[in-house]
């Protein structure tokens, strides 16, 4: 075979080579890299706590351990921002569960209140069923809660009112996502909705 045979032939082979090699370069342009970090990473947020779950026995953050885990700090009677937050968030979850069943079921949702007076284990238990069925909600005294969220870099207060139920509670809209080793990752962009809620967890989540 001359040698003008052998380039003919091996044009085609070197074409689809090419093809394949851009193409490559898309999906990772598209995909996150081991260079990309985390946007909380190194941030002094996170700390293990025991609470007392919606089924009324003791539950910790490190139960969870090796999971990813989202958490919520807010109550049952908000009026709002905590059952829009929560449905954004958890609907953004099963989406992602949905695209990736074996990644999802390596994120652990949880729900804090800072309202223990009135979130009782039942009325926690009927908040959270409304939105993922492995929601748990928890709260504990109003001496621990303060500091779990304070390691959470958040404060909550309550504010009166002239409603019946007396007041409202000032508390951080934010959702977090923690590693598997409890470190945080990033905040869920529950503002955006459940998609890109579900963008962020396919980001991190592996």
């Amino acid at each position: 075979m001359n040698r003008d045979a052998m380039v003919s032939l091996k044009r085609p082979a070197l074409a689809l080579a090419a093809v394949a090699y851009a193409l490559l370069a898309a999906c990772n342009d598209m995909l996150p890299t081991p260079a990309d970090p985390p946007p909380l990473q190194g941030a002094a947020i996170g700390g293990d706590f025991t609470l007392t779950a919606e089924d009324g026995q003791p539950v910790s953050f490190s139960d969870f351990d090796g999971k990813y885990r989202t958490i919520y700090f807010g109550y049952a009677f908000c009026p709002d921002a905590c059952p829009t937050d929560n449905q954004r968030a958890m609907a953004g979850l099963k989406l992602f569960e949905r695209e990736f069943p074996q990644r999802g079921a390596m994120v652990q949702p949880l729900f804090v209140s800072i309202d223990p007076a009135r979130d009782t284990p039942e009325v926690l238990r009927e908040f959270t069923d409304n939105f993922h069925p492995r929601l748990i909600g928890m709260t504990g005294p109003d001496e621990v809660l303060k500091g779990v969220v304070k390691d959470y870099a958040g404060t909550y207060s309550q504010v009166p009112t002239s409603n019946a139920d007396g007041y409202l509670m000032d508390h951080p809209l934010i959702t977090y996502l923690m590693g598997p080793d409890g470190k945080p990752i990033a905040f869920l962009p529950t503002d955006q909705g459940p998609e890109a809620v579900a963008a962020e967890l396919e980001k991190w989540v592996h």
